[in-house]
């Protein structure tokens, strides 16, 4: 069974930064493309940012590019998201998602495409 487990949320400023760490439990973690999505009071969840299985590539929504930055350490079967320059519209929870049947250098951006979930991180930003 794959468990995703996320850390790292909190309450911070606005123009502050954290950093989001997930880890995927299983022997089988470079075989998986990785994304964040997140989803706030009333909506529906939005992709974030993603990973292809090796690292090489990287996706990022529109949002948060230039801000964001999602990196993968395979050794640890880790998943970061660094977030920088914060603001109280990026307030939500956080969600970290794997997609094991993802076709090489793909990075989906549906949230149907992953199959395994962690539980959530909040990040609240304020004014």
């Amino acid at each position: 069974q794959v468990q995703l487990i996320e850390s790292g949320g909190g309450l911070v400023q606005a123009g502050g930064s954290l950093r989001l760490s997930c880890v995927v439990s299983g022997r089988t973690f470079s075989s998986y493309a990785m994304a964040w999505f997140r989803q706030a009071p009333g909506k529906e969840r939005e992709f974030v940012a993603g990973v292809t299985k090796t690292g090489g590539s990287t996706s990022y929504s529109d949002s948060v590019k230039g801000r964001f930055a999602i990196s993968r350490d395979n050794a640890r079967n880790s998943v970061y998201l660094q977030m920088n320059s914060l603001k109280p519209e990026d307030t939500a929870v956080h969600y970290c998602a794997a997609d094991p049947d993802s076709t090489i250098g793909i990075i989906y951006r549906r949230h149907q495409n992953y199959d395994y979930w962690g539980q959530g991180t909040a990040v609240t930003v304020s004014s």
